[in-house]
């Protein structure tokens, strides 16, 4: 076969890939939100730049390391939306980093998060001392969670994906049975009920995988 004729086949073999993994996992691949995401990207990178010019790797090769590739992906991303010890374990925990005015130094270090990093972060989001912030979690996707002394008005997600966002309850001072009796009087028995749930001024929002017919 053609040299160029093969490279052409290959690289509309691996755009179809990419195509069909990002409709079928999401879009998390076009605006990363985690370091898995990122990672894949690379990964089809080098698969599709280190064998699309070698002559040596057939075009059926080629193609199936594409399908294990995606295989991976798929299986990635279900055990990430359903499972929270493998979503850890993949994304890692989000970290307190800012308590009760108080930089923690010790959890910003191990985050690779310097005294620059903090203050930037801060002055993003219109915050000018770390005396003024009553909690901050800095989240897996390198986003900052802030919550300020005397703030009512905040509005976060306490459960997505039918999970418990833990972090974001010890950020509110809230507790997971205030979060089972909202649950319960709303109607719910579970989170796994629940495709996202947020706190807006000490009330809770849910929004459930399937919406209850009326009357």
């Amino acid at each position: 076969m053609n040299f160029y004729l093969e490279v052409a086949i290959k690289l509309c073999i691996g755009l179809f890939s990419l195509v069909l993994a990002i409709n079928v996992s999401g879009k998390g691949n076009l605006a990363p939100t985690a370091a898995i995401d990122q990672v894949q990207n690379f990964v089809l990178g080098g698969i599709v730049g280190g064998m699309i010019y070698n002559s040596s790797i057939t075009i059926l090769q080629y193609t199936l390391v594409l399908l294990i590739w995606l295989i991976i992906v798929m299986v990635l991303k279900w055990l990430r939306t359903n499972n929270m010890l493998v979503k850890q374990l993949i994304d890692g925990r989000p970290i307190i980093v800012i308590d009760k005015g108080k930089l923690l130094v010790d959890n910003c270090r191990s985050m690779g998060l310097t005294a620059y990093d903090v203050s930037l972060k801060l002055r993003q989001a219109g915050v000018n001392y770390t005396s003024e912030v009553k909690r901050a979690i800095l989240e897996q996707n390198g986003q900052l969670i802030i919550v300020q002394h005397g703030e009512e008005n905040v509005k976060f997600p306490l459960i997505t994906d039918g999970q418990v966002q833990t972090n974001i309850l010890e950020a509110l001072d809230l507790e997971e049975n205030w979060l089972d009796n909202e649950l319960q009087r709303q109607g719910y028995e579970s989170p796994s009920e629940i495709y996202l749930a947020e706190y807006n001024s000490g009330n809770l929002i849910i929004t459930p995988y399937t919406e209850r017919s009326v009357g």
